[in-house]
């Protein structure tokens, strides 16, 4: 009984040369330190995959970058070429409009694009391309217009200088002609020669003395002209007083000179036979004439025929 009492389970363990068992805490912690381990190379691991990652994709914006300028780049220059195609053809011209408006729209869809991808580059690439080719099109359109513009301009050479030389030839038949008209209307106006201003009293008999007039008579001579045409001719007398006053009555009646209204002191329609000299006479009815020249002017047919400064005593 002594023996059990003062038992001391190491010393037999010693003893007998086994081992001492390990604590439960130390198992616990090498088993964290495991862990962690583990746990620390999966960070690494994440770590490297993360920047990896974010390197690829860092490549992969700055070739995306360099796309879209690119695509930026190659549509400033297919707009630049619209800009630049001239064509005189409405219906080419009409289409060409169309079509550059549809690249300044995706113009402006490219600056205002915020998400890029391998997608969107490629949709935008085959769009530029699409325009190049409708661009190209219109060239190959434009070129053969021009072509076949020069072939006919070539081939009208000939017919333009055929008219030209007949446009020349009638141009001088033309001039010829209108310088013969010119010649046979100035041949045509009626003249009026040896023109005189008698003064008469209340008995149309002549006085001496204008003072004494009770009206005026003008006596001139028609020539004759068979370029002129014959017929009725309406002359107007404007008798221009010494003080500068045209005579006329209170009606103060007109006629039309060279755009004018003209006033006059007396007309007369008269019978004109273009063969021969027709004298005619007209008269002017008032008072209070005083002496001095007076001026004398005959109208006919919208032309001065004749005019004569005559002294009155």
């Amino acid at each position: 009984m002594e023996n059990r009492q003062g038992y001391d389970p190491s010393e037999f363990e010693e003893e007998e040369g086994y081992p001492m068992e390990q604590p439960a805490a130390e198992k616990s912690i090498r088993g964290y330190r495991i862990v962690i381990i583990i746990l620390s190379a999966i960070l690494v691991a994440l770590s490297i995959l993360y920047f990896s990652i974010h390197r690829q994709q860092m490549i992969d914006n700055e070739l995306l970058q360099a796309d879209r300028d690119s695509i930026q780049n190659d549509l400033g220059r297919l707009m630049t070429d619209y800009d630049n195609l001239q064509i005189t053809n409405d219906s080419i011209s009409a289409n060409l409009s169309i079509e550059r408006e549809r690249a300044d729209s995706l113009m402006t869809r490219l600056k205002k694009e915020r998400s890029w991808n391998l997608a969107k580059i490629k949709q935008y690439e085959k769009e530029v391309g699409t325009l190049r080719t409708i661009m190209r099109g219109y060239v190959r359109q434009i070129d053969s217009l021009n072509t076949l513009n020069k072939k006919l301009i070539k081939e009208n050479v000939g017919f333009r200088k055929e008219i030209s030389s007949a446009n020349l030839r009638a141009d001088m038949a033309e001039e010829k002609a209108a310088e013969l008209d010119n010649k046979v209307r100035i041949g045509a106006v009626l003249r009026a020669r040896d023109i005189a201003l008698l003064a008469l009293n209340a008995n149309s008999r002549e006085v001496s003395r204008i003072k004494n007039a009770a009206r005026l008579r003008v006596d001139f001579t028609i020539s004759a002209n068979e370029l002129a045409a014959p017929g009725d001719k309406t002359v107007y007398v404007r008798i221009t007083s010494p003080d500068g006053y045209v005579l006329t009555t209170e009606a103060m009646p007109t006629f039309e000179f060279e755009g004018e209204r003209l006033s006059y002191s007396a007309q007369r329609t008269v019978q004109y036979d273009n063969t021969q000299d027709l004298d005619v006479g007209i008269f002017y009815a008032s008072t209070g004439f005083t002496a001095g020249t007076y001026k004398v002017q005959l109208y006919c047919e919208g032309r001065l025929i004749g005019q004569a400064d005559i002294a009155m005593r």
